[in-house]
């Protein structure tokens, strides 16, 4: 309490303290001297002027004012102090040009309520109503001057009022980011602490982990700052941070959750792509058997493009039991993205072999097969042809020429084809590549005709 506010009490007191020792003073006198002083007593012990009717109501009805100024004071007081708080919340998590509007706003009201702050002030420290020689006119000014004070105090609590009930808005805002900050804060601690143990429980099983470990190492700073809170960060900072460092925790725990497993599997590819090795280094060496008989029973354009398979395929094999040698070695280090990476490149190598080493003996079968009996192959073809024929003509009277022109020149290439099998060494390998061109050929403009009419109904025109 102010020292102008306890002044009123201290003289009150001291009244008491006055009256209390004249009433004793006036039981320890003579008889007729307490008859004497009794009107003296009555009258406030001579300490006291009394005003009486007039002059008495304008003290009341100036103290009646200075009590309702001070309420609104008061009132005013409490409803800036709530509103502060709201603007902090406010500006500590919004940044955007209307919360920064609602902040220079409220400054401003604050520099209003200062004035008629301090025209309260000045009214209440300009007149003590307890003085006993209080004039009458004296106090019809203050009383004046604390009504002036008290309607200011009002009109500006309004403002402020009205000010407060535009700022609904934004707080709601505000208040939902701030009651998503602790949730978000407690969920990124607790995922770090559980990428943690999981690591600790992978580490006891034997496995290093060491790029896991040193993910979450560089997790610790961004705890640090979490831990220093949102008042020296932002609360949108720090709401965005502790996304992040859940997002990178969980991920560091999920990969240590899954490391036995990876390294599991990484094993059984070890062993799966050397057990391929090795069964594809044996057929490797069937293949020179093969082209020998292809020399031997083709022309030579059947069989050229074979010729390197077998220096390809010893090729292939070794530089992959080579890189399973690297990937067994980054396996016994750890080093767990390498070895995913050479198995993957083992598996390449693996399959580009396994493709020139199929080849081969593909190559003797569909000659076999063509040479025994070319006239299967000439049906499939010719039933593709005439199967897209009728698709072009399927509601017309005519086809389309852009239908009808490589449908001909289809039929047209297989009967070349078909001509170059006559003689005494026919080049199959050529006859069986004309006719998968035909087909291929037919098959596109099958796509053409069924995309133009929608899905190709049969009898759906154009």
């Amino acid at each position: 309490m102010t020292a102008r506010h306890a002044r009123p009490h201290r003289k009150a007191r001291a009244n008491a303290v006055r009256g209390v020792r004249d009433t004793l003073t006036l039981m320890l006198l003579p008889l007729p001297l307490l008859a004497a002083a009794l009107p003296a007593a009555v009258a406030g012990g001579g300490t006291r002027r009394w005003f009486g009717g007039r002059g008495e109501s304008q003290r009341a009805d100036a103290q009646a004012a200075k009590d309702a100024a001070a309420a609104a004071f008061y009132e005013l007081d409490t409803a800036q102090r709530d509103l502060r708080i709201s603007i902090e919340t406010i500006s500590a998590v919004d940044s955007s040009p209307a919360a920064r509007h609602a902040v220079d706003d409220f400054a401003a009201l604050g520099r209003r309520i200062d004035e008629v702050s301090h025209a309260y002030i000045t009214a209440v420290d300009a007149h003590d109503l307890d003085r006993d020689d209080l004039e009458a006119s004296v106090a019809a000014q203050a009383r004046t001057q604390l009504h002036r004070a008290k309607d200011e105090l009002v009109r500006v609590k309004g403002e402020l009022d009205r000010f407060a009930q535009g700022l609904g808005p934004l707080l709601d805002k505000a208040e939902t980011q701030l009651a998503r900050l602790a949730p978000a804060v407690e969920r990124a601690r607790q995922a770090l602490l559980g990428a943690s143990n999981a690591l600790d429980s992978v580490r006891s099983s034997g496995l290093r982990a060491d790029d896991l470990a040193g993910r979450l190492a560089a997790l610790g700073p961004e705890l640090t700052r979490l831990n220093e809170g949102a008042g020296r960060h932002g609360v949108t900072e720090t709401l965005h941070r502790a996304d992040r460092v859940l997002r990178d925790a969980e991920a560091v725990r999920a990969e240590a959750e899954r490391l036995p497993e990876r390294a599991a599997e990484i094993d059984r590819r070890l062993v799966s792509l050397r057990t391929r090795a090795q069964a594809l280094s044996n057929r490797a060496g069937g293949v020179e058997p093969v082209l020998s008989e292809l020399r031997r029973r083709f022309t030579a354009a059947c069989w050229q493009d074979l010729q390197p398979v077998p220096e390809q395929a010893a090729v292939g094999v070794r530089r992959a039991e080579e890189k399973l040698k690297e990937a067994g070695k980054a396996r016994e280090e750890q080093r767990w993205p390498d070895a995913t990476a050479l198995l993957s490149t083992v598996r390449a190598l693996l399959n580009a072999t396994d493709e020139a080493v199929s080849a081969a003996g593909g190559r003797l079968q569909r000659l076999n097969a063509v040479a025994k009996d070319p006239q299967q192959e000439i049906e499939r073809t010719r039933f593709a042809i005439r199967d897209a024929q009728r698709l072009a003509m399927a509601g017309r009277s005519t086809p389309d020429p852009r239908h009808a022109r490589p449908l001909d020149d289809s039929v047209a290439r297989l009967q070349r084809a078909v001509t170059g099998l006559e003689g005494r060494h026919p080049d199959y390998w050529h006859f069986l590549q004309e006719t998968e061109a035909v087909r291929r050929t037919v098959a596109r403009v099958v796509e053409q005709i069924r995309e133009e009419r929608g899905g190709g109904a049969p009898g759906r025109r154009p």
